[in-house]
């Protein structure tokens, strides 16, 4: 007899706020919205409490407008470091029974349990346990989809909220899936949504029968995924737990405290991030053919360009050089800066073969790479701050309260 896949996803409830509740019992039982800072130019709505919810405070919402939804609203702002570490501790629970644990995010993980069930038991059985452990060592409350692929199983999270288990089977994903609204189908964000409303297609059920050459016409090969997600034939595996996605760029950006004022503060900013950037080059072995620059201003228009370098590197003042040299050449100023990103892109390996240019001081090159080694070294043992440019002291208009350590959700793995 061949078992069935058992897929399980796994979402931490309302995750911000409940480690907010847990750390401070106060906040239990009240219309709680965690917000960025409003000085910070974050202040929008990251998490919310049911009661909050329930008096019409939304995700993404601004914080003006939460208060005036709810006027006895509860604002705390997060504490990253400590979602971090729930998140953390969650994992540890999820690999009590199976080490393919695919995160999605913070607070939502897929995982493969099919070989372990000869000792753990079913899906359902381990879910339990998962949700058992979930609550009585974290104080937190997970939902968990139980199913046969990675799509139904977190379908199967969602349905049912707070502390719930749900499974949706071959016999049953008919009646409990198709019926839903196709929104409510990962990856049909609002104007796939849009789109398929145009055509008279409102239900999952509706685009597993629309025929998939159609939905190919319409949505590219992303329709032929939509028509295996509906029809519950998306073979997606589940990855182990150390899975490292290939590295197609590397890039850091970040939403500034107060709009930057003039080239100088720029410089700064980017400086500071292609640190992060070079650092990460580094850890995973690469170099930079190429610098892409993404600015926002502070009326929310948005520049993006990029550049090919005359020579592969890592370092983190050439990579600044490159991408302020397009920002001389691109930003006119017509507003005062908001945002600012900086990517290293068509990455190749630092081991790899490269034809040097007679009009570059490679020797300069040399020792410059030798003291980002010194540099990396200091910083691998006393910390990030333990050296820096001296014109980066003083306030650099970047928040420092860990935002930029949290994983977002990205793209499922196939």
């Amino acid at each position: 007899m061949i078992l069935r896949e058992a897929i399980l996803h796994s979402d931490l409830n309302a995750f911000y706020y409940s480690v907010e509740a847990m750390l401070d019992h106060s906040l239990r039982g009240r219309a709680v919205a965690v917000c960025g800072s409003v000085e910070d130019r974050h202040g929008i709505v990251l998490a919310k409490s049911d009661l909050a919810k329930r008096a019409g405070v939304k995700t993404g919402m601004v914080c003006w407008e939460a208060r005036q939804r709810c006027p006895n609203l509860v604002v705390v702002p997060p504490q990253y470091d400590e979602y971090i570490k729930y998140s953390r501790l969650a994992h540890e629970i999820y690999y009590r029974y199976t080490d393919m644990v695919e995160p999605f995010g913070m607070d939502e993980c897929w995982l493969d349990v099919t070989a372990s069930r000869y000792q753990c038991g079913t899906g359902m059985e381990i879910a339990e346990k998962i949700r058992a452990a979930t609550r009585e060592e974290l104080g937190l409350t997970v939902s968990v989809g139980v199913s046969f692929n990675k799509i139904f199983a977190k379908l199967g999270s969602d349905l049912k909220k707070p502390d719930a288990i749900t499974e949706i089977t071959p016999e049953n994903f008919r009646d409990k899936v198709w019926p839903l609204d196709a929104s409510e189908m990962i990856y049909v964000g609002r104007a796939t949504e849009a789109k398929l409303a145009k055509y008279g297609i409102h239900t999952i059920g509706q685009v597993a029968a629309t025929p998939p050459e159609l939905l190919r016409s319409w949505f590219g090969v992303n329709g032929l995924a939509l028509w295996r997600y509906a029809n519950g034939t998306d073979q997606s595996r589940v990855m182990h737990k150390d899975f490292v996605s290939p590295v197609k760029s590397v890039g850091h950006g970040i939403t500034c405290t107060a709009d930057l004022e003039n080239e100088e503060e720029v410089f700064k900013v980017m400086l500071e991030l292609s640190q992060d950037v070079g650092h990460r080059l580094r850890v995973h072995g690469l170099t930079a053919r190429g610098v892409q620059l993404w600015i926002r201003a502070n009326d929310l228009s948005g520049m993006q360009c990029q550049c090919k370098l005359p020579f592969r590197t890592q370092l983190p003042s050439e990579l600044t050089a490159a991408g302020f040299k397009l920002f001389q050449e691109r930003y006119h100023w017509a507003q005062k800066v908001r945002a600012v990103c900086i990517r290293a892109i068509d990455l190749v390996p630092k081991n790899e073969e490269e034809q040097l240019s007679i009009f570059v001081d490679n020797e300069k090159r040399d020792r410059r790479e030798r003291l980002e080694d010194t540099i990396e070294n200091l910083r691998s043992r006393f910390g990030k701050s333990a050296i820096t440019y001296a014109c980066l002291l003083g306030d650099l208009k970047m928040p420092g309260d860990g935002r930029d350590k949290v994983k977002m959700p990205g793209l499922m793995y196939s």
